[in-house]
């Protein structure tokens, strides 16, 4: 099946997480895993190591609040924008301080706007750090840099990244078959449900528009010291342990926006063993049992691969 290509797709703003009310927010919290102590140790060594001051940080696509969090401590100022009520109403419920005891502000907001809205708005000049956690993919990107240029200290830095796809690890049983048969289901079946952001999160941002790329380029961002890294085995990208019974194979797949899509499309399969997650579940505990693995102690061993893109306003 052909996919579009991300850089020519016009921008269609995600509606998904969007329409997430905050019982929807809660059960992503749980069925998402955190971002491993090393990944946040890597976007603050970065910052600061090229001259990034720590006065504010600001969170985009902040959904429940885990990334602002993590960093919060290491600034001043952090704030969290989400276009989603119900994902800034999880945050908000959770809170959050900065490195002065301040308590992390989230606010509604896209990306494009930054918090134009807000009282007072985000003034220009005045961020010091923003980040994207598995968000970018969602963002007007031709709309996106030129506020990021505007909002940025001279010094600051853009630093996004994205998970890739789950995959089986070699060393689980049947590995080969499990994933052979898991790629069928969702080259078939999930495909339909996938939209750009999708396909750029399949692709670890390879086809993410830079500021460079753009028709009218965003001077402010310099080429030259971009990064782009691949985070692959064992280098510590979620903090999520490698084998999860099935249980926990379930909600993590439940928190996907294509399967939230596709559930839309069949409601009356949502919850019954024609659901899609049920089924990717059954075929993996009969692949695994087939493999001499007894009933009731089928786990998944999964690997976590994913990338970072960092850039710096001159």
């Amino acid at each position: 099946m052909s996919q579009p290509n991300p850089s020519t797709t016009p921008f269609k703003a995600e509606q998904t997480f969007l329409a997430y009310n905050q019982t929807q927010a809660k059960a992503y919290v749980h069925g998402r895993p955190d971002y491993d102590r090393k990944l946040y140790d890597a976007v603050l060594q970065y910052h600061t190591s090229t001259n990034g001051q720590t006065d504010t940080v600001v969170d985009l696509g902040c959904g429940p609040g885990n990334v602002a969090r993590a960093l919060a401590p290491h600034f001043t100022h952090a704030l969290g924008l989400d276009p989603s009520p119900g994902m800034v109403e999880s945050a908000r419920a959770q809170g959050g301080v900065s490195a002065t005891s301040e308590p992390i502000r989230y606010e509604l907001s896209t990306a494009e706007d930054f918090g134009c809205h807000l009282s007072p708005p985000v003034a220009d000049h005045s961020v010091d750090l923003i980040v994207a956690a598995n968000a970018a993919h969602w963002f007007d990107m031709d709309r996106f840099w030129a506020t990021a240029a505007r909002v940025l200290k001279p010094g600051g830095s853009v630093i996004v990244w994205t998970t890739g796809e789950l995959r089986c690890h070699p060393d689980m049983p049947n590995c080969a078959a499990i994933q052979t048969a898991l790629d069928h289901m969702q080259n078939t079946e999930l495909m339909p449900y996938f939209n750009p952001g999708n396909i750029l999160v399949r692709t670890r941002y390879a086809g993410l528009v830079l500021p460079w790329q753009l028709e009218t380029p965003v001077p402010e961002f310099d080429q030259k010291t971009f990064v782009h890294r691949n985070w692959d085995v064992g280098e510590g990208f979620d903090n999520e342990l490698p084998e999860v019974d099935l249980d926990r194979y379930e909600t993590i797949m439940d928190t996907a926006s294509m399967v939230t899509r596709w559930r839309e499309a069949h409601p009356e399969k949502v919850g019954t063993e024609e659901d899609y997650v049920r089924r990717c579940r059954r075929t993996i505990e009969r692949l695994l049992n087939e493999a001499g693995v007894e009933k009731g102690q089928e786990k998944i061993k999964g690997v976590m691969q994913g990338a970072m893109l960092i850039l710096k306003r001159v």
